[in-house]
């Protein structure tokens, strides 16, 4: 933001009932979830966290424009265009820009992340890479349970007695719960970081 910019923000900051937040102060949640509530502001930070320094103002209009309109830039009208402008100057940066989350120069149209935006990513864009471990455990339990039907239905004549299956189950969820903690506390990763790649050829690369 420019020096006019920082100097009214830091003046509205000091005054009563204002709602700015300084930089590197923490985030109050209902403030968070005004901000991530709104699908315009959370494509403008996604948006934001994929480039490196200021963006323009109309690269960022264009960028939201066209995923709400589920089309590309270069097929938006110049009206769908200016919705999505407008609402962003007027509305959205200015709040986001009190709040650090991003700086908005309003003069020069740029746009970068602020100090206050990493308070965001938590609940922005949560941890989808981890294993859903329930659905291990439920899925044998299920397996565990039928076999444990099947044995007294007839299948311990083959072999499949109530006693086989219990040991089996539970050396299945011995085998969940090792792979779980492995997965969690990165044992496998170290596992691996000591396991010298194979060689492959360029075109495999």
């Amino acid at each position: 933001m420019s020096a006019t910019q920082q100097q009214t923000k830091s003046n509205d900051a000091s005054s009563p009932g204002s709602q700015s937040v300084s930089s590197s102060e923490q985030l109050p949640l209902d403030q968070v979830f005004e901000v991530l509530k709104n699908k315009r502001r959370r494509e403008v930070l996604k948006f934001l966290q994929n480039r490196e320094g200021s963006v323009s103002l109309s690269d960022l209009a264009e960028h939201v424009a066209a995923i709400e309109n589920d089309t590309t830039v270069r097929a938006l009208s110049s009206s769908q265009r200016k919705r999505v402008y407008v609402g962003l100057y007027q509305c959205h940066l200015p709040k986001m820009d009190d709040m650090n989350i991003v700086d908005f120069d309003q003069n020069r149209g740029r746009i970068e992340l602020a100090e206050n935006a990493d308070q965001l990513d938590v609940y922005l864009d949560p941890d989808t890479s981890s294993p859903y471990w329930h659905q291990y455990y439920a899925s044998t339990s299920l397996v565990g349970t039928g076999l444990f039907a099947l044995s007294y239905l007839g299948a311990s004549s083959y072999g499949l007695t109530p006693t086989v299956v219990l040991i089996a189950l539970l050396l299945a969820i011995f085998a969940v719960s090792a792979l779980h903690y492995s997965v969690e506390h990165g044992h496998l990763d170290h596992l691996r970081s000591k396991v010298s790649p194979v060689s492959r050829s360029p075109v495999e690369q």
